[in-house]
């Protein structure tokens, strides 16, 4: 791997970044095209259903493009889907080399490197792949299993608790702790509760930014016996955003007619032994349905069941600066670990500052 290649190959990120929370169930994608040491293109995929990054990037190449080096994160498709294939796009354009990020898991759309080599065209892979794939975990997840990528978030004080008495929810964490998780919820396709803090909090679920291309993602609610109420917040408010409720077969018939005409999407799903929701479940019927990230705010039941199936990806844990004490309700309920296990420790932890406030984000996987 060369200085200049990983120099251009930061420059395509950069690019795709750009369209980070707007192209599921698409990858983002960012390309750059380079002649003579010179940027003469750049281009990112913008939403699914558009133009991809390599056509963008091409465009605004024009001319120039011929004989040119393309940088592009992720390997050009090579299928007919929403769009014609990239790769085809390349070679047409006269692209003389190709340099990869990250090679393309999706057996429908893979296969582009291969067609880039057979016309003709230098191809170079795994540049700056690490950074090419952390920007894709959720379409990485998706396209691999069927399931979105899993993000644990909570606000918390010291010693672990989310709220000062059990029962009650108040804010735990500071305004710029805030404003950062409604940037979170901006780009993530879901956001997923339980039942009992619906009841409690009354939470509006939605994205609240000064920023016109905000949006609010789907609320997803986790209720086995549809305790809700029909005139909660997440059912009143005006929202482009739909609110879904999973439930059991123990939840009564007449309740689910209640919702949905509030506007609720009922699911009724399996039941683990205890007689709750099966998360399982859960996640496979939203990855049916294009939802590649899964935002997971709580409460305390709903992020032990996820952390104790294995469930979680990513962990966004924000600490408050005080301790709470024996009056409030503890991070995790029904999860414990006897022993340290290797398998369940956060990797690639990183530690940032929001006010007075301490994230601490790491990996699962």
């Amino acid at each position: 791997m060369s200085d200049k290649d990983s120099f251009f190959m930061r420059l395509a990120l950069a690019e795709a970044k750009k369209g980070f929370g707007r192209t599921s169930p698409n990858p983002c994608v960012g390309a750059i095209i380079v002649k003579d040491d010179l940027v003469v293109g750049r281009g990112y995929h913008k939403r699914a259903g558009t133009s991809h990054a390599e056509v963008h990037a091409l465009a605004d190449a024009g001319s120039d493009a011929h004989g040119a080096t393309m940088y592009v994160t992720l390997e050009p498709c090579n299928h007919i889907g929403r769009t014609p294939p990239c790769s085809h796009a390349v070679c047409d354009a006269g692209i003389a080399r190709v340099v990869i990020g990250l090679s393309d898991p999706n057996p429908l759309a893979g296969g582009g490197a291969e067609y880039l080599r057979n016309h003709g065209i230098t191809v170079v892979n795994k540049i700056c792949e690490r950074e090419c794939r952390q920007i894709n975990y959720p379409f990485l997840k998706h396209v691999t299993t069927g399931q979105p990528w899993v993000i644990l978030k909570a606000g918390m004080s010291l010693d672990g608790k989310i709220t000062y008495q059990k029962g009650q929810g108040d804010a735990i964490t500071g305004t710029e702790t805030r404003r950062f998780v409604h940037t979170l919820r901006n780009q993530f396709d879901a956001i997923l509760l339980g039942g009992e803090t619906v009841r409690i909090d009354n939470p509006s679920l939605t994205t609240r930014l000064n920023d016109q291309d905000s949006r609010d993602p789907l609320r997803v609610i986790i209720d086995s016996r549809l305790r809700i109420d029909p005139e909660a917040k997440i059912l009143e408010q005006q929202s482009n955003a739909g609110t879904w409720i999973f439930c059991t077969s123990r939840a009564p018939e007449e309740k689910l007619d209640i919702l949905r005409q509030a506007g609720a999407v009922i699911y009724r799903v399996s039941a683990t032994e205890k007689g709750r929701v099966d998360l399982t479940n859960v996640l496979q019927i939203l990855g049916e349905n294009n939802i590649t990230s899964l935002l997971v705010e709580g409460g305390a039941a709903i992020h032990g069941s996820f952390l104790s199936q294995g469930l979680v990806d990513e962990v966004y844990l924000f600490l408050a600066p005080f301790f709470i004490g024996d009056t409030g309700l503890p991070l995790l309920k029904g999860y414990s670990i006897v022993m340290p296990d290797l398998t369940v420790r956060l990797k690639d932890v990183t530690v940032q500052q929001f006010g007075e406030d301490s994230l601490i984000h790491g990996l699962f996987s």
